[in-house]
């Protein structure tokens, strides 16, 4: 049985980086589209396989999994040696790797989601944009961007020298933002430009800004 993902049609938030994931560890899936503006992710047949009636989430063989940091490193660790490996093997660079996605996770990301739900979430929804609370996330996230210019100055990626899946997390919500008309990138340094600019342009990133349908294998 291939394996189904269950997602937004757009490589966007979650849906984007386990696509992402599927793309670089080269394994074939079939994307169950959910729309959320017809609120598909909210009847009860959803939410007797997810919950919290959210995306993505994967049907592989029967093994139901949500939370997409955990669907990546569930998909990364099943294929070790398949296309990319984006968990090191190494007791050293795993614990890079690890220190690299708990950084991702309580340093950059509740600063990206504090600016992503001023500038994105809030105008779908109607709700007005509180510019005190954009802007103390727009500095908190440059104070972050800073850190990780020291960082970057020291190894080519956030977990380490090679590609991990600490570099696909950060593209979550900041590519959301951008595009919402605030650069994350301008203003950093040279280390975060290239950086961010590496990651960008991987082909399976360039590939799924066609959208996820396009990658898909079934």
């Amino acid at each position: 049985m291939v394996l189904k993902l269950y997602a937004v049609s757009s490589a966007i938030g979650g849906s984007g980086i386990v696509a992402m994931v599927l793309l670089e560890k080269k394994i074939p899936f079939e994307l169950v589209a959910v729309d959320l503006t017809k609120r598909e992710h909210k009847t009860p047949e959803y939410l007797a396989l997810h919950p919290f009636g959210r995306v993505p989430m994967i049907d592989d063989d029967g093994f139901i999994l949500y939370e997409s940091r955990a669907i990546c490193r569930y998909l990364a660790e099943k294929y070790p040696d398949q296309g990319t490996r984006l968990i090191p093997i190494d007791a050293r660079a795993k614990a890079r790797f690890e220190q690299g996605a708990s950084i991702e996770l309580a340093e950059f990301f509740p600063q990206i989601a504090k600016v992503g739900r001023q500038l994105v979430f809030n105008p779908r929804q109607g709700v007005p944009t509180d510019e005190a609370v954009l802007a103390e996330g727009q500095v908190a996230l440059a104070k972050k961007l800073a850190e990780y210019e020291v960082i970057l100055g020291k190894q080519k990626y956030m977990g380490g020298d090679e590609f991990t899946l600490t570099d696909i997390f950060h593209l979550y919500a900041a590519p959301m933002v951008i595009k919402a008309g605030f650069d994350v990138i301008t203003g950093t340094g040279p280390n975060v430009k290239r950086w961010w600019n590496d990651l960008v342009s991987r082909p399976s990133w360039t590939k799924l800004q066609e959208g996820i349908r396009s990658v898909a294998m079934y």
